[in-house]
Order: C-alpha cells, then sequence, then structure tokens
C-alpha cells in the first residue's frame, strides 16, 4: 500500500468540523494539529442537540469510522417534530423514530457529538487555550502566547468569526435581522411533565407576528427554549442578562408572546432564571466563495456561515471535513495537495449553496412574509424534502407536497 505524502496539517477549532477532521486524516496516516482557543472542552456548554442528516452529517460519521458509537448516542425518539402557529394549530407533525423506521436525522446532543469526537482524536493532537490572532502570508500561526509555523496547508474550523478566513478574503459576516433569547428548563420531566409531554422528546417551532419560539428537548433531561424576532442588531447588547435582571427579560418576553397559546407561555414561564442568554444571527452572503490561497482553506462555518432555519449548519461542517480529507488523501506531493484543495473549494461552494438558499429563503419566510407560516408551510416543506433526498425527489415530491397543504388549508 502506497504511503501517505508527510503532509504537515495545522487546524483551527476542535469543533465538530476541525475535530471530525483530524479523525479522517489520523485513520489515513497524515500528521494534524488542532490548535483550539478554549483551554478545555468543558470551558462552555455546546448548546442544544442536532439532527445528523444521512448525506451529510451521518456520511461524515461513517467516514471517521464512528457509526456504532453514534448509534450508542442517538435519539430517534428526537426525530419527533411539529410547526404551528402561535396558536398551536400545526401545519406538520412527525412522529419519533427508532433504528430501524428512522426518519434519516436521529439527533444527537452537541456536547455528545464532541465526546465522541475529541475522544477518537489520538493524545495529544490538541492544543487547548491556543488563541489565534493572525495567519500570515508565509502561513505562521500567530497566537497570544507565540507562533507556530511549517506547515503545508491551514484549515481554518473556526467558525463565523474566523481568524484563518482574514488571509483569504476580507468578507465578514452580515446581520441576518434576527434576534432572540436562549433559554433552558432544566429537569424538565420530573418539574413540568405537562411541558415534556408537549415537546414530546422532539422539537416544537412555532410562528406568528413576525416571531418564532422553539423547543427542543435535549439528552440531559433538559428543555431548550429559543425566541426569535426581528430586531436592532444592538438589541443583544441591550438585553444582555449580564445588563438586565433576569426577571426583567423574562417579563419582556411574557409581553412579546401575550396572546400565544398558553403552551407556549408556559415554556417562557418555566426556563430557569440563571440560563439566560441573548444572541443575533449573523450570515455569510448566500454563494459566497474565493479566489484559491495555496495553503489555507477555510470550513464550515467559516465557509458558509448561514441562519439555523435549514438545519444544515453542522451537518455541512461535518461534510466539508469529510471531503477535504478525500482531496488530501489524494496529494502525493505540496503542488498537488495545493491544487486539490482548490478542487475541494469549488466543490464545497456548489454543495452549500443550496442549504445557504434554504436558510434564507425560511428566514424571510417565517419572519418577513405576513401569513407565516400558514403562508409559507409549502415552501419549508418542499425545500426540506429537496434538502435531504434530492433534487429528483423534491422535484417529484413538490406537486403533491402543495396540492395537500391546498386540501387541508381549504378544510381548515
Amino acid at each position: 500500500m502506497e504511503q501517505p505524502f508527510p503532509f504537515k496539517i495545522g487546524i483551527i477549532g476542535a469543533g465538530p468540523a476541525g475535530c471530525t477532521l483530524g479523525r479522517i486524516l489520523s485513520l489515513i496516516g497524515i500528521e494534524f494539529t488542532i490548535f483550539e482557543g478554549e483551554n478545555s472542552p468543558q470551558v462552555r456548554s455546546q448548546g442544544g442537540s442536532l439532527d445528523l442528516r444521512t448525506r451529510t452529517g451521518l456520511a461524515a460519521v461513517k467516514a471517521a469510522g464512528l457509526n456504532e458509537e453514534f448509534l450508542k448516542l442517538a435519539r430517534y425518539d428526537g426525530e419527533a417534530l411539529v410547526v404551528a402557529d402561535k396558536n398551536m394549530k400545526k401545519y406538520l407533525e412527525l412522529k419519533g423514530g427508532t433504528s430501524k423506521s428512522s426518519g434519516g436525522r436521529p439527533e444527537i446532543d452537541r456536547r455528545q457529538l464532541r465526546s465522541m469526537l475529541l475522544s477518537s482524536l489520538p493524545e495529544g493532537v490538541i492544543q487547548w487555550g491556543r488563541r489565534l490572532k493572525s495567519v500570515s502570508e508565509d502561513l505562521t500561526l500567530h497566537f497570544e502566547d507565540g507562533d507556530e509555523s511549517g506547515f503545508d496547508l491551514i484549515v481554518g474550523a473556526d467558525g463565523a468569526w474566523s481568524k484563518t478566513r482574514l488571509l483569504i478574503t476580507d468578507q465578514l459576516p452580515h446581520y441576518t435581522g434576527i434576534s432572540g433569547t436562549e433559554l433552558v428548563i432544566s429537569d424538565a420531566a420530573s418539574r413540568y411533565p405537562d411541558i415534556s409531554a408537549f415537546v414530546n422528546r422532539g422539537s416544537v417551532f412555532t410562528f406568528g407576528d413576525g416571531r418564532s419560539m422553539t423547543a427542543q428537548q435535549v439528552g440531559d433531561g433538559s428543555i431548550k427554549v429559543n425566541t426569535w424576532s426581528a430586531r436592532e442588531e444592538s438589541w443583544v447588547r441591550e438585553s444582555s442578562p449580564d445588563k438586565l435582571d433576569p426577571k426583567i427579560v423574562k417579563r419582556s418576553l411574557a409581553r412579546d408572546y401575550d396572546g400565544w397559546a398558553l403552551e407556549l407561555q408556559k415554556l417562557l414561564a418555566a426556563a430557569d432564571e440563571e440560563h439566560i442568554g441573548t444572541r443575533a444571527l449573523y450570515m455569510l452572503p448566500v454563494g459566497f466563495n474565493w479566489h484559491n490561497k495555496p495553503g489555507v482553506t477555510v470550513i464550515g462555518d467559516a465557509a458558509h456561515l448561514m441562519s439555523p432555519f435549514a438545519g444544515e449548519g453542522a451537518n455541512l461542517a461535518m461534510a466539508d471535513a469529510m471531503k477535504l480529507a478525500e482531496y488530501i488523501k489524494g496529494s502525493t506531493t505540496r503542488a498537488s495537495l495545493f491544487e486539490n484543495v482548490a478542487r475541494f473549494e469549488l466543490d464545497m461552494f456548489e454543495r452549500a449553496k443550496p442549504s445557504q438558499e434554504l436558510s434564507d429563503s425560511n428566514l424571510k419566510g417565517w419572519f418577513f412574509t405576513p401569513g407565516a407560516p400558514r403562508s409559507v408551510i409549502e415552501r419549508f416543506v418542499s425545500g426540506q424534502v429537496k434538502q435531504m433526498e434530492g433534487a429528483v425527489v423534491g422535484a417529484l415530491a413538490t406537486p403533491v407536497i402543495y396540492f395537500g397543504y391546498w386540501l387541508y388549508k381549504m378544510s381548515n
């Protein structure tokens, strides 16, 4: 068997993209180091739960040789999904699955996914607490505590505000116009069994009046609640729980969602006061790309940041890592490595654009289209089918979806 060319690769960021890339590179015998700005994996919560998709995230898990470990952690009942209006009139309801009757999008907690990936990496390949300041033209990495050099390839998996991306382009993410509040209901099943039954181990997405409220079951027994609406970009700073008493934040939310279904108002009332955060949503332009720069590339949110309304962010990031590893594996010299990374970028631009378009379309539909969700549900469902099953199946399903909702709306 031909031995891989002894490249030295620097990966910035130990999130799903960086760790997936590192894991696959370790399997094919290519040297790499991951530099992570956080001091340890326990520094912060990794957020809620995400569904891995067959063509992207699940494919990457299998390429990384981690499918058996994933199956031990996967929550197929988390595939349960309701999309409704503010009065809880349902426009889409999907049942939770099992390992034998999955809808192709099993849930896993972000914390568990990262832990699985981290534990699969060779010991010592991650350097924690290395906060990147910049990357220079000679591919030297400038950290707050010193420099690192001698790399054949730098891969920025360092998220929305990537320092690596600045070597390639001066494009920065722009504000989507949507901000919101992130809340947690801890130990929901025992403290609030009615709320737990309402969420049904899955997710509830509700929309109305240019606002949304979502609830998602997390594997630790908590329920993550998000509220989103069109706001000024400064709202996040002005309304942060660091500045306002959490009780004031909750009272403000109660006013914002006055008149919504009682089940939804209960989500806000039950939320823990000590676990409240505010967040603004940013995105890179749909179709964003760059001229290849030999020796450096970016993947995941650093390459195609989008709002969460297509559900593909982490999935695309892991697929990027899988694809990039394939292109690196086929390289035998530094020149061929550079050529293959350039080909990878063209492939990534093409793969990412449909999800970018869908995310942007859903955001505009949910928050800026009168009558949502009723007025946009067909577009949402057909877009999701196309994304998960491919263009051909999506095209065949779209007329059926539109006709089905026409009948539903005629009778409701």
